[in-house]
């Protein structure tokens, strides 16, 4: 990672289109939380009646448009484009009603419905930008850098959606790959998304939609960012979802094939160790984009001169390093069981003590810092809290076993347990990038 250098100042977003920013956001926002909605209402232990999960995604539209209307839109062309684009995007979810009772067989009925939803989706969006202008306020967001923090939403949707595959045992109820039984992928019939089979399959179409949004990103970096070092680090995300999704196809097949015949595949439980490890680094990323892309990044100083800062630096950097160590631990205790007492032990004895030294010192020695503390609060409050659910998961997992509690209460805490390990990281990774933006060693005194 480049970091700036002692005479570098705050640099100037590139001049943008400020709708076509805007409907990308929203527009990509609006898809994300609608996934969010219809991905938790058909959960096997929810599963909320369809009139009423219906009613709940599309109100993400009108909401979408009014946040549209409120921050600047002047006209309801830009909710119409939003809705547009989340109506396109939906169709990686709705092309499962294409299809037929074979692969390649298409439902007549899709004629009208197809191109309805997607002008449903305009219509909701406009209407939304038309409340929303009631109440315009006079701040101007920057559109790229919240299409970031929708990036870092998708993803970590993404990471919940991979741990729930992960703790049913769902990663080969899918039998191939980039096809499902031998079906395109996005045409799979949705009758047919039961039990293990909806985990795994929700995870690839969750996985395209955080893919495009990365390109999308990539993009629109190239195209408004100044800095060239903040463009490579966007295309480098690119690039690692790119990899993360071949990743996660070939732990299914073990080899690029068609072929969907379950003799023909050779699974390999070692990628989808390296698939789940990447994925938390892929994240880590996007959130330190979000850092680079914040108004606070641009106008914080190059750092201030503080004779510990070559401590901070380094130690934030040796935690970021041992929390890599610690998430292939834990990766490899939940797809091969074992190295869990390595997990355990790295964990309470060296990398939650690290990481509360490093939460307490960003928070106790940078009273003129509110950013460093808040971080440093925040890790010690998350470290605690991590310690807890990894506990909660040990015993959940053999209480599970004996009968004691529900699967699906020892399914949750075990997810929770690991979709917070990669918050943790993002946040430690947090903490090293605004340590080396706000703060320089001073300068070694010659002789």
């Amino acid at each position: 990672m480049t970091h700036p250098t002692s005479g570098e100042m705050p640099v100037v977003p590139a001049a943008v289109d400020p709708m076509r920013g805007s409907v990308l956001t929203i527009g990509f926002g609006c898809t994300v939380a609608m996934w969010s909605v219809g991905y938790a209402g058909r959960l096997p232990a929810l599963l909320v009646p369809s009139p009423v999960l219906l009613v709940s995604m599309l109100a993400c539209l009108p909401a979408g448009g009014w946040l549209l209307g409120r921050y600047g839109a002047r006209s309801w062309r830009a909710g119409a484009w939003a809705g547009l684009l989340s109506g396109a995007l939906n169709l990686l979810v709705l092309g499962s009603l294409l299809s037929g009772s074979r692969p390649g067989e298409l439902v007549p009925s899709a004629l009208w419905w197809i191109p309805g939803s997607i002008l449903v989706s305009a219509l909701l969006g406009a209407a939304g930008v038309g409340l929303g202008r009631r109440f315009v306020v006079d701040s101007r967001p920057d559109w790229t850098a919240l299409f970031v923090r929708v990036g870092i939403g998708a993803t970590l949707l993404l990471l919940a959606v991979g741990g729930l595959v992960t703790s049913n045992a769902a990663g080969l109820a899918v039998v191939d790959w980039p096809n499902s039984f031998g079906y395109n992928m996005f045409l799979y019939p949705f009758s047919r998304m039961t039990g293990p089979i909806y985990y795994e399959h929700a995870h690839r179409l969750f996985g395209a939609l955080v893919g495009l949004t990365t390109l999308v990103l990539a993009v629109l970096l190239s195209r408004t960012e100044a800095r060239p070092w903040v463009r490579r680090v966007g295309w480098a995300a690119l690039v690692m979802v790119v990899v993360q999704g071949l990743l996660g196809g070939l732990r299914v097949t073990g080899r690029l094939t068609l072929s969907d015949a379950p003799d023909m595949m050779s699974p390999n439980l070692f990628l989808a160790l390296v698939h789940g490890v990447l994925a938390q680094l892929f994240f880590a990323t996007l959130v330190a984009i979000g850092a680079f892309t914040s108004a606070a990044w641009r106008r914080a100083e190059v750092g201030e001169w503080r004779s510990r800062a070559r401590g901070d630096r380094l130690l934030t950097g040796l935690l970021v390093a041992l929390m890599i160590g610690q998430l292939v631990l834990g990766a490899s205790q939940r797809h091969f069981h074992e190295l869990l007492v390595a997990h355990i032990v790295t964990g309470v004895a060296i990398v939650a003590p690290l990481a509360l030294h490093v939460g307490i010192r960003a928070w106790g020695l940078n009273p003129d810092l509110p950013l460093l503390r808040r971080l440093g609060l925040g890790l010690v409050g998350a470290i605690c809290l991590q310690v807890l659910l990894g506990l909660g998961a040990f015993l959940g997992t053999r209480a599970a076993e004996s009968g004691d509690v529900s699967e699906t209460l020892s399914v949750t805490v075990t997810t929770a347990h690991q979709w917070f390990g990669a918050v943790i990281f993002a946040l430690a990774v947090l903490l090293a990038c605004w340590s080396f933006r706000l703060l320089r060693p001073r300068p070694s005194k010659t002789p």
